[in-house]
C-alpha cells in the first residue's frame, strides 16, 4: 500500500509505541524526553512515525553474541592432572593465612 506523494505520515501517539513494544506510556515518553529514542513533537506532545517506531525496534535489539570456540592445538593441550590450584599458570599456589583477629593482637601485646 502506497502513500500519495502529498499524504502526510501517520504519527502514533505514545500509548500507541508503548503497547507496540511492551512498555509503558511514561518509559515511552522519558525515552524521548531523554533523546534516547527518536520522535517527532509537533507542538507539546510526542509523536511517531512508522519509521522512527522501527528505529526504536532497532535501538533496543538484542542479539546474540557469536563466540568462536578455539579449538586445541597440539602445543596447546594440557594434562589435566596439572590442573590443580595453582598449577594452571606453572608456578605453585601461595598459600595464605587468616590475619590475627585486633582483640588478640592487643591481648598479646598487653601480655608481652
Amino acid at each position: 500500500m502506497r502513500q500519495d506523494r502529498g499524504a502526510l505520515p501517520t504519527l502514533f501517539q505514545p500509548a500507541d509505541v508503548a503497547k507496540a513494544l511492551g512498555k509503558s506510556e511514561w518509559w515511552v515518553k522519558e525515552q524521548a524526553r531523554r533523546g534516547r529514542i527518536p520522535f517527532t513533537k509537533p507542538g507539546r506532545a510526542y509523536r511517531f512515525t512508522a519509521a522512527q517506531v522501527t528505529e526504536i525496534v532497532r535501538l533496543y535489539e538484542e542479539r546474540p553474541a557469536i563466540v568462536a570456540v578455539p579449538q586445541p592445538q597440539a602445543a596447546d593441550v594440557r594434562d589435566p592432572k596439572k590442573q590443580d590450584r595453582g598449577q594452571r599458570s606453572g608456578r605453585p599456589a601461595a598459600r595464605l593465612r587468616a590475619r590475627i583477629p585486633r582483640r588478640a593482637a592487643h591481648q598479646q601485646q598487653d601480655a608481652a
